[in-house]
């Protein structure tokens, strides 16, 4: 892909708005690699994701971040400083909306919106789901909350308007040179990108209020010749919630663990070895230590 003059564009496209409307679906149709997990579950992104995309004469830094809540633990009011600092870091905001959500929900943040000069691209997903004059009526109604966004109805997982919201990214990012080299496709390494795996078997695997009580931690990730050896840690809060990541004679966890390195294999294009192990922390969603362990707070 290559953009339409000559000078070279650069900049971030900071992907924002509420939970389960298709934000990482979004980025990684767009960045072309399945960088953020998808599940239908709401929280599934705790982290700023970046994913890259350069051309000969481009570099879009997109930016997946987790979903708007109103925080009850520390870890969430860090995630929500991912989202405050992706608003005010941006070069373009993509806003993400969809046709089932209500159209006032965390409204001071569509109001955030209206106080900034960022351009701004308003998505409205998964319009698959609804008929040509709701979505009609919902353009209207976001054209009147947000006069200046742009607004694109569209299909992350169909894949529908994508080159036209692409092509408007490129006309809107500023000239300059490229942050990243051409080659790199995100800024996390390949020991987030373990713990992600397994995080989201466990969203796909478990039931309840269990996938958001846990997190995980990659203890050892080793290259020997042609595999990688991985040990991670899954944190719990309580013993019950324990008993139930490891399942009757360890079933469960077998099952996820199983997944996970399947698709870690797929990811990493090499053969992994994945050990899990189940600990239980009833305040790591508190900790501040355990939080810059798993990468929430920065020194």
């Amino acid at each position: 892909m290559t953009s339409a003059t000559n000078v070279h564009r650069s900049g971030f496209v900071n992907i924002i708005g509420n939970p389960n409307v298709g934000k990482s679906t979004l980025m990684n149709a767009l960045v072309g690699e399945n960088l953020s997990i998808i599940t239908a579950k709401s929280q599934t992104t705790r982290h700023r994701i970046l994913g890259i995309v350069s051309g000969e004469d481009f570099q879009i830094v997109y930016s997946d971040t987790p979903g708007i809540i109103k925080p009850k633990y520390r870890l969430q009011s860090s995630m929500m400083k991912f989202v405050n600092t992706a608003i005010g870091d941006a070069d373009i905001i993509v806003y993400v909306t969809d046709v089932v959500e209500k159209i006032d929900k965390n409204i001071e943040y569509v109001e955030r919106l209206n106080s900034i000069e960022t351009p701004i691209i308003l998505v409205i997903n998964k319009i698959d789901l609804t008929n040509q004059q709701i979505l009609t009526d919902m353009v209207e109604q976001w054209q009147k909350l947000l006069p200046k966004a742009l607004i694109f109805p569209a299909s992350a997982l169909e894949k529908f308007n994508l080159n036209n919201i692409f092509a408007k990214i490129l006309e809107l990012l500023p000239e300059g040179s490229a942050y990243y080299e051409k080659d790199e496709l995100t800024d996390k390494n390949l020991r987030f990108f373990a713990s992600e795996i397994i995080r989201e078997k466990i969203l796909l695997y478990y039931q309840k209020e269990i996938p958001y009580c846990v997190e995980v931690g990659i203890e050892n990730f080793v290259e020997d010749k042609n595999m990688y050896i991985i040990e991670a840690v899954i944190y719990v809060a309580r013993e019950s919630q324990k008993g139930i990541i490891i399942g009757k004679g360890g079933k469960s966890l077998k099952l996820a663990g199983t997944a996970a390195r399947k698709d870690m294999e797929r990811f990493f294009d090499r053969k992994v070895f994945l050990k899990l192990f189940v600990k239980v922390d009833p305040d790591w969603r508190d900790s501040e230590q355990q939080l810059k362990k798993f990468g929430y707070i920065n020194d």
